[in-house]
């Protein structure tokens, strides 16, 4: 993944995760590659990884479920999984 002088990697990995989504590479309720991985994917730190994991979580782009892992969410709306 190419980077922008001024632009925060975090960031980056975010708007990458939201552009997969928006491509379809990430369905609904599917689930998202972990820290580890999305490190290793991406070139960037597990620190990194996980910063932009919890600030699509905050945003209600994604959830995630104790012991299961991180998806992404039905309803943008909400950021909770449909029932």
């Amino acid at each position: 993944m190419d980077f922008k002088p001024d632009e925060l990697r975090w960031q980056a990995v975010a708007d990458e995760i939201r552009r997969r989504i928006a491509d379809g590479v990430y369905q609904p309720g599917m689930p998202v590659p972990g820290e580890p991985r999305l490190a290793v994917e991406l070139g960037v730190s597990k620190g990194t990884a996980r910063r932009a994991l919890n600030a699509l979580l905050a945003d209600g782009t994604l959830y995630s479920v104790l012991g299961k892992g991180t998806f992404v969410s039905r309803s943008e709306e909400t950021g909770a999984p449909e029932k």
